[in-house]
């Protein structure tokens, strides 16, 4: 079983188990999800992974020596 045989074989499984009903809703998750994905892809990562000491200070740097709290 290759390719579209295989897909096929497998959605009207999925209609036999779940109904028509449920199809419009699969098709809106999967179709986010692949758009989700490729968005990833092309983002630049935003992990940041500076130590906590360095951020405060650089925080307060930027902030003119301002306390956040006052």
């Amino acid at each position: 079983m290759g390719g579209i045989t295989g897909i096929l074989i497998i959605v009207i499984i999925f209609l036999l188990v779940s109904g028509k009903s449920n199809l419009p809703d699969v098709g809106t998750g999967l179709g986010r999800s692949i758009r989700n994905f490729k968005r990833s892809l092309h983002e630049r990562e935003e992990i940041d992974v500076t130590p906590r000491e360095e951020r405060i200070k650089r925080e307060q740097n930027a902030n003119g020596g301002k306390d956040q709290n006052s």
